[in-house]
């Protein structure tokens, strides 16, 4: 009923969950000198790591706390969101106080806040935990939708806010409380150069930092030791809370943990997998190879990234990963193509918006990145036969490079208009369903995709063969079928050229140009 009713509110409203699970949800952010293992801080002032979690609780009748999509303090997220987009300081002043958009102060995340932790009934007692990290212009609450979805088919998802200068604005509060200091937007170039190098290379040494910080985090939740949380949102509810996750993620077996980013974060998931897997002195760099993230040899990291971590890339921004600084990292493989005997592509998955896939020249460096010899200028070569399964690589039709994140599903009026997407929510079930199939595919034990979801009348749809290229099948099979069986998901080849995957994409009825995959303040044009 309350679905029902939101639908008739002026303020945006997210769709409900689609798992089996309710979802809870925390907010933590807690000292990184509580944290063992992690590599210094490149930054000092950043004293704190801040994350969100996702994750599957118990039901509760108990009115909770809303979770509000905008961060606190509201009015300076507002404003700062207003000044990525290319608006003056005085202008977004003015817009975050205009009564229509004070409605957005009102969005609700539709999660419980501080509920309880289900005990988790998976064969090993232990739920599948992710770590996901955002784009330009995202914060740890603007992927909830994705994150919640996933959470409600039984993970623990995990999202960090990055204090790189890459959210629009982020708070680092300490043990006083209050607001904290600001971080706000850096405007940094899109097109290539040593400057621009340099400063995205000084945002991934914090990325990679919160990351591996999240990670020492979830350790200590996991073996029950208390941790402080500055959080004004949870603060000393939570921290009671946490204590019901002792023994209850599956953090511990090495590459058990799942890595995921969008855009600017897929590229540092991409980052932190390879600098953390190829390290000295088993895999001695070049002099020329400037590490941006280095891992004491006894942190946990470094046992947990194996080449069974899965990784979900969603529209990888390729341009952080050209610094000549780590041209040698970039040369090596992902882990999964590290030896032989490994998963090769089977845990790989990449889904671009349309966006991106017109955008050919990221597309290049995208297949280049998932493939098994990204040294090579010609990796898409069909003579050269696969020695491992190829990585799954998909995009959904129509849709853009916000359709990913909560901004399409919140505001489908505004990425409609913008950008001609169709249909955000089917967007994000899509990405939804292939995550979770590749992690079923790998041993992951979530929970069984809806047949609403899979958009099947009966049971004699077909959803459980396999076509020739398949490793193997699961519980939701179509969605990684390179046949066009789901409607507005093409499947893309790493042997194909371009011009192939052109003629895949004459489908959708729109020009393949190079265009502007997303507003100012996020990525330039194509070309």
């Amino acid at each position: 009923m309350l679905s029902f009713l939101s639908r008739f509110s002026p303020t945006p409203a997210f769709p409900a969950y689609s798992g089996p699970y309710e979802v809870g949800t925390i907010e933590v952010e807690t000292p990184a000198t509580e944290l063992q293992g992690s590599s210094p801080a490149p930054d000092p002032s950043i004293s704190t790591v801040n994350f969100r979690i996702f994750y599957p609780c118990q039901p509760t009748t108990k009115r909770s706390k809303p979770v509000f999509w905008l961060p606190c303090p509201q009015h300076e997220y507002l404003g700062a969101y207003f000044q990525f987009l290319g608006v003056s300081q005085r202008l977004a002043v003015l817009f975050r106080n205009l009564p229509f958009l004070r409605l957005l102060y009102y969005i609700t995340i539709p999660a419980i806040s501080n509920a309880r932790l289900l005990p988790p009934p998976t064969t090993t007692q232990r739920w599948p935990v992710m770590v996901f990290s955002h784009g330009l212009g995202g914060s740890k609450n603007a992927y909830s939708h994705l994150l919640g979805s996933l959470a409600s088919h039984g993970m623990v998802v995990v999202a960090p806010d990055h204090r790189d200068g890459s959210a629009p604005i982020s708070f680092v509060v300490n043990e006083l409380g209050g607001n904290g200091f600001p971080v706000g937007y850096r405007s940094i170039s899109h097109k290539q150069s040593p400057e621009v190098w340099k400063e995205r290379d000084d945002q991934l040494k914090i990325r990679l930092w919160e990351l591996g910080l999240a990670y020492e985090a979830l350790l200590k939740i996991d073996r029950g030791e208390p941790l402080a949380n500055f959080s004004a949102e949870s603060a000393q509810e939570s921290e009671q809370r946490l204590l019901d996750f002792q023994s209850s993620l599956d953090v511990h077996t090495p590459g058990g943990v799942s890595w995921s980013g969008h855009s600017f974060g897929a590229a540092a998931i991409v980052q932190l997998v390879k600098s953390v897997y190829y390290r000295p002195p088993s895999f001695p760099p070049p002099p020329s190879y400037k590490p941006l993230y280095e891992p004491p040899p006894s942190s946990s990291i470094v046992q947990q990234i194996t080449p069974s971590s899965p990784l979900s890339l969603l529209d990888l921004w390729s341009l952080p990963l050209l610094s000549d600084s780590i041209t040698w990292l970039r040369q090596q493989p992902l882990p999964c193509y590290s030896t032989p005997s490994g998963p090769g592509g089977a845990n790989l998955l990449a889904i671009l918006s349309e966006a991106f896939y017109k955008w050919s020249a990221n597309l290049h460096y995208i297949k280049l990145t998932v493939s098994s010899d990204p040294a090579s200028e010609h990796p898409l070569d069909s003579s050269r036969p696969f020695t491992q399964p190829p990585p799954h690589i998909f995009y959904p039709v129509s849709s853009a490079h916000l359709s990913q994140s909560d901004f399409g599903i919140l505001f489908p009026w505004l990425t409609r208009k913008a950008f001609k997407a169709e249909d955000p929510a089917r967007t994000l079930r899509l990405n939804t369903r292939a995550i979770l199939e590749v992690l079923r595919r790998n041993g992951v034990d979530v929970a069984d995709t809806p047949r609403k979801d899979m958009e099947e009348e009966d049971d004699s749809v077909g959803n459980s063969g396999s076509t020739e290229g398949d490793q193997g099948s699961g519980q939701d099979a179509n969605i990684l079928r390179k046949d066009g069986c789901v409607k507005g998901w093409i499947a893309l080849e790493l042997d194909r050229d371009n011009g192939d995957d052109e003629a895949a994409n004459k489908r959708t009825n729109r020009a393949a140009e190079p265009m502007e995959a997303v507003v100012e303040g996020e990525i330039s044009k194509a070309n």
